[in-house]
């Protein structure tokens, strides 16, 4: 793959996803709904979710999404997935652009490719998160640190870059966009004897533009949202999840596990790469700043209460980068093609194991030809980097090789998302109860047995309300639409019996019922 064209490859893997895909209802759709109730009630700092204030994250993404809204009078899948997936483009040439005095062309494609099929960083890619853009700014505040210190580029206008981007890491979803690049940098500078030059980096004119910022973006907080939401804001969502976690609390081992899944298929490539560098190698420069942002961003992560795997997103590209750099030094030998050749075999089984999923049932709903021939390829990437490792002994070979099974599994699977959509969010179940509120002359619409549904409203154009079957059978919501899940109305058979002579659509696992 030619340098200058890599970009297309990921492009062409990942547009199906992007155009097919329904939301998910448990973060994406509520982010459209607090969009839409923004727009509607004229709210640009202080969010609210269903009347509840939602100080969880900061405006920069939720203005994206009202961007769209405004522009295209609807929320439309392709264009939100751009500003996850330009991000993790510009983190990926960002990275090459790093290290282009280091690896050879070879070795930069392999890193290149490393990256964008790194599980959950190319998951990131395609998911409407604020999570890449947030590492988008990270990675371009610390490569900015990093022109400073060697004198490379403007040097006018990189330490204003600097602080501005820390500011849009922050803005994008909150305090780690300053802690990563904060506690990187210092714990590098007191590594490297050059502690005494951090006023260089973190002087004056670094705080001047931060302070300034956060103190226009808290100001238009408190204006709009008053004290309590300032409060929320500030210490609820910051300090209350970092010390006693509230959401997502787990043990400060966590991240020690979860990097394992992170990094596939590459972590066992990657964290052996480093085990072994660690004891052999001489580490550079570049290198020992490439540790200490990973290192320092997964003990900081560790110690805050609150913890999922997608928040180890800031070190994937330095977990994947500082493993090239090492592996570009290294000639084959059987244990660092061990760590390629086992995912490559489990791939090579992909098809097979696929196959008697569909058969057995357990995977019987994705039985679609898009994902037999993604699972196709993939088995032949498998077999092909196994050739790669043991026939040519080529290390560069293999791992793309297995990469671009990667990229074809997903290419192939987004063709399958029109069929499943059902399965995974509400927009059909959403139209079908629209349909039926038509058929009804209504526009009250209820729920029973559903996860989340108050996010629904963005396509029902109307809030939706949980109840209870008691309240069914009462018929005191005639003369509206409920939703139900299929298995709550199976083990309910008063509510069977209400709801056999009404008007009923199924939608997947969802009965849509006229009252």
């Amino acid at each position: 793959m030619k340098n200058s064209y890599w970009w297309i490859a990921f492009i062409i893997a990942a547009l199906p996803a992007m155009i097919f895909r329904d939301y998910t209802p448990d973060n994406e759709l509520r982010y459209l709904s607090i969009a839409n109730e923004a727009l509607s009630d004229g709210h640009f700092f202080a969010f609210y979710n269903q009347g509840i204030a939602y100080a969880d994250k900061p405006p920069l993404y939720l203005w994206i999404v009202m961007l769209g809204k405004w522009m295209f009078g609807n929320h439309y899948m392709w264009f939100l997935s751009l500003f996850s997936f330009i991000p993790a483009l510009v983190i990926i040439n960002t990275m090459d652009k790093w290290v282009g005095n280091q690896l050879n062309t070879e070795n930069r494609n392999s890193a290149r490719m490393m990256l964008m099929t790194t599980g959950l960083f190319f998951g990131l890619a395609l998911t409407l998160r604020m999570d890449m853009l947030m590492c988008m700014f990270i990675t371009l505040s610390l490569y900015t640190f990093y022109k400073i210190r060697k004198g490379w580029g403007n040097k006018r206008l990189n330490p204003w870059l600097f602080p501005i981007y820390v500011f849009l890491a922050i803005f994008s979803k909150g305090p780690v966009g300053i802690l990563v690049p904060l506690l990187s940098t210092i714990v590098f500078l007191a590594i490297s004897g050059e502690i005494r030059t951090i006023g260089r980096y973190w002087g004056w004119k670094t705080w001047g533009v931060l302070l300034g910022l956060c103190s226009l973006w808290f100001l238009a907080v408190y204006l709009e949202g008053g004290q309590p939401y300032l409060d929320n804001l500030l210490f609820n969502q910051t300090i209350n999840r970092a010390v006693d976690s509230f959401h997502h609390k787990e043990p400060f081992y966590y991240y020690g596990i979860a990097v394992w899944y992170s990094l596939a298929p590459w972590s066992l490539l990657i964290v052996g790469v480093i085990i072994f560098a660690t004891a052999k190698y001489v580490i550079t420069d570049l290198e020992r700043f490439f540790i200490t942002i990973t290192v320092t961003t997964v003990i900081m992560l560790s110690i805050i209460s609150s913890k999922i795997a997608v928040y180890l997103a800031p070190a994937y590209a330095f977990f994947v980068y500082w493993a090239m750099l090492v592996l570009s030094r290294m000639k084959w030998n059987r244990w660092v093609a061990l760590a390629i050749a086992i995912p490559a075999i489990i791939f090579s089984c992909s098809l097979a194991a696929f196959i008697v999923l569909v058969v057995t049932g357990e995977l019987a709903m994705y039985s679609h030809w898009a994902i037999y021939v993604g699972t196709f390829f993939l088995m032949i990437s498998g077999i092909l980097t196994l050739w790669f490792l043991y026939r040519f002994k080529h290390l560069n070979n293999a791992i793309n090789s297995l990469a671009m099974g990667v990229l074809c599994t997903v290419f192939f699977a987004g063709f399958s998302f029109p069929s499943i959509n059902q399965e995974i969010g509400f927009e059909a179940v959403g139209k079908k109860a629209v349909e039926m509120a038509e058929k009804q002359n209504t526009t009250t619409f209820y729920s029973y047995g559903i996860r989340r549904p108050d996010s629904m409203d963005v396509f029902l154009n109307h809030d939706i309300f949980k109840v209870e079957p008691d309240d069914i059978l009462n018929n005191i919501y005639a003369n509206s639409v409920l939703i139900i899940t299929e298995r709550r109305l199976r083990d309910n058979e008063a509510l069977q019996q209400y709801i056999a002579e009404k008007p009923t659509e199924k939608v997947g696992n969802y009965i849509v019922v006229g009252l």
